[in-house]
């Protein structure tokens, strides 16, 4: 969960999985063995997510989470700055473009949506529920991308939103309107993943990904700047103590560093051997809730997303299965600039 965000081998036709990053572009050459290395990077980034997601949570004890996702945003938009002057050399294509601040409102509407999300439930549980996203891509996926989906595939997503049903447990939950808030995040992150497979034609990863958290960045602060004016929100970077500053900076710092692992394991690993690691993302989110929150799921929220990623999984194994090699849509879960 994630959760704006933001990989870099040739791409296929639309596959299911979930993941925060971006998906691969034509433009980036896998370095020759290096499997073991991108396994490696893929494994580490799902486990530092949650802790930037951690992070967040704890700034919404004191700040708004619209404020939060600003600052996020900010953090992460310049901790990329170094990282694109260091890689300069994998920069291709066009930064700024209306393909690009689309990606970048989309991934606005994700990290706020999941940050809302975290301000009032265990992480475990919204990224649970956000897990749902390669179900909505698959159903998008027939409208926006011209696949068929078959029969099985249908009854898998029917199965995993019955399974967000039992995490959500409408009435009973007691997290009320916030339960639809990581599904918005679901929602519009599969969006991405669709517009970042053209922006990506043109384009390698970083430049997409330093491009969405740049504008995703701007829009955030015009957002706030807005809604401060009218009353909704307040602003007060002076009122922050030093530690409040700390938790933004390290908030930002392990996004970034999240995505640009998994760019790298995208350019050394293919899709298939990636897309169970990125599960583990469940575990650090699990670690995360119960050692800094105290926050452990129930039964039944472990039942709704044991069903939620069983059909995900399902669903990529598949599309694998069904599209022709050199034809499937990689995706990288991300930049949750993207997601997160």
């Amino acid at each position: 969960m994630t959760r704006q965000t933001t990989s870099p081998t040739p791409q296929h036709t639309p596959t299911t999985t979930p993941t925060t990053a971006m998906p691969a572009t034509t433009t980036d050459k896998a370095p020759a063995g290096g499997k073991e290395g991108g396994l490696a990077c893929m494994a580490v980034a799902m486990l530092l997510l949650p802790v930037g997601d951690a992070f967040a949570k704890v700034l919404t004890g004191t700040l708004d989470p619209v404020v939060v996702t600003m600052w996020r945003f900010v953090a992460q938009a310049l901790c990329l700055v170094p990282v694109a002057l260091l890689l300069r050399h994998r920069l291709r294509g066009a930064m700024f473009s209306p393909i690009v601040a689309l990606s970048g409102g989309l991934v606005m509407i994700t990290l706020s949506c999941l940050i809302g999300a975290l301000s009032v439930m265990p992480i475990a549980t919204a990224i649970g529920i956000f897990f749902v996203e390669p179900l909505i891509l698959t159903l998008l996926a027939g409208p926006l991308l011209g696949e068929v989906v078959g029969p099985r595939r249908m009854t898998a997503v029917a199965v995993g939103f019955l399974g967000a049903f039992v995490v959500i447990r409408p009435g009973m939950s007691g997290f009320g309107w916030a339960t639809v808030l990581p599904l918005l995040s679901a929602l519009s992150y599969a969006l991405n993943m669709i517009v970042l497979r053209r922006a990506g034609r043109t384009r390698s990863s970083l430049t997409v990904q330093c491009g969405a958290a740049a504008y995703a960045a701007c829009g955030m602060i015009a957002v706030t700047l807005v809604l401060q004016g009218a009353g909704l929100v307040r602003l007060a970077p002076g009122e922050m103590p030093v530690t409040s500053w700390l938790t933004v900076a390290a908030a930002g710092a392990f996004a970034a560093a999240s995505f640009v692992l998994i760019a790298e394991a995208f350019k050394r690993a293919e899709a298939g051997a990636l897309a169970p690691l990125q599960y583990l993302e469940i575990v650090g989110a699990t670690a995360a809730g119960y050692v800094i929150f105290g926050d452990f799921p129930d039964a039944l929220t472990w039942l709704g997303i044991a069903i939620i990623l069983g059909s995900g999984l399902y669903t990529q194994r598949r599309e694998r299965r069904r599209a022709p090699r050199g034809r499937r849509l990689l995706w990288a879960r991300g930049a949750r600039a993207g997601r997160r």
